[in-house]
């Protein structure tokens, strides 16, 4: 059986490694691609296991280890590090740390949960989407604020109608606002070609999964957020409580407290950012058509201020919808349940 501590960066990667059967051992570094690949291609065969941080850049890798039917555990780097209390770090003590966790069985209660290749490719039809409505959001200010600079007013329609683009397009400009304008025109319905597909495809991934079906019924919760929800929480039962589920999207304040006193700060923004703008985006949705949702938001509102309500109302919205994906039930059957629960 081998065992290979992988310490990963994105250029190499630093492996610790031992054969309890043949007793070969060593800390070596190998350099992506070449080297890396020719050393777990010539363990080909051999039973291995491989161990390492949860890190950035390394889909190759996973789907090569896989190829080659190695097994991979990935762990928890904060929980990791942890059990390595000396001051002096290196990749070479990393690697030889994980590998230590390997041959005394520590490594698998330090495992994190993946999600299946399926999920993780639907994730990047989530993360492009978004990305290139950011993008045609920056040019729609870009083109907007070029309007402002010369009089013209925005106001509804807006400039986005009909009339607006007319009015737009009509406006005389010098040579560069001129030319900041037909670039940025350009731009746009590029971007719309291209983000309109999407929307489409994030519909059908959404209405092929059941419980993202279910989670759509509750009020200001599209496609985009049920199915952002769904392939990032990846299953309903991996939760025990709530509280975790909160605390997994970074919904809950971060605390240092001690001696009786309790200190209470922002929320901790651990987890997953997108998914956590989802939620706050779809807060303000929920607050003006949900009535519970709605005395909330208010509340808060008055007594702290808007963002802070918005956040509570987000973490409300997070918990019920786990809620909603844990029993099976749709929006009309949690409402039903809280009306027999009061």
């Amino acid at each position: 059986m081998w065992y290979i501590g992988c310490d990963f960066h994105p250029s190499f990667q630093q492996v610790a490694f031992v054969n309890t059967e043949g007793g070969e051992c060593g800390n070596i570094r190998l350099a992506h691609r070449d080297q890396a690949e020719r050393f777990y291609r010539d363990l080909r065969g051999e039973q291995v296991l491989v161990g390492m941080e949860a890190s950035g850049h390394s889909r190759w890798f996973e789907h090569f280890l896989s190829e080659l039917g190695h097994t991979l555990w990935v762990g928890d780097p904060a929980r990791i590090r942890a059990t390595q209390p000396r001051k002096q770090k290196t990749d070479a003590r990393d690697a030889a740390g994980i590998l230590e966790l390997l041959t005394t069985g520590r490594f698998e209660a330090l495992r994190i949960w993946r999600p299946s290749a399926e999920d993780r490719d639907a994730r990047q039809l989530v993360m492009h989407r978004h990305r290139l409505v950011q993008m045609r959001t920056r040019v729609k200010n870009q083109l907007k604020a070029v309007a402002l600079n010369e009089g013209l007013v925005v106001r509804k329609p807006g400039l986005w109608s009909k009339k607006g683009q007319e009015q737009f397009h009509a406006l005389p400009l010098a040579e560069w606002a001129g030319r900041r304008r037909a670039d940025n025109l350009e731009l746009l319905d590029e971007l719309v070609k291209r983000s309109d597909p999407l929307d489409l495809a994030v519909l059908e991934q959404a209405q092929a999964r059941p419980e993202a079906i279910r989670l759509m019924t509750h009020p200001g919760v599209g496609p985009i957020t049920a199915l952002a929800f769904v392939l990032t929480l990846g299953e309903a039962e991996r939760f025990a409580t709530s509280k975790q589920v909160a605390s997994y999207l970074g919904l809950i304040p971060a605390e240092d407290s001690s001696g009786g006193h309790q200190r209470l700060g922002h929320i901790t923004k651990q987890g997953n950012a997108l998914l956590r703008g989802l939620l706050t985006e779809a807060a303000h949705v929920a607050a003006t058509r949900e009535p519970e949702l709605q005395r909330c938001y208010r509340r808060l509102a008055m007594k702290k201020n808007r963002s802070i309500a918005a956040v509570a109302v987000a973490r409300k919205l997070a918990i019920r919808l786990w809620w909603m994906w844990r029993r099976g039930w749709d929006y009309q059957q949690l409402c039903a349940s809280s009306s027999h629960a009061k």
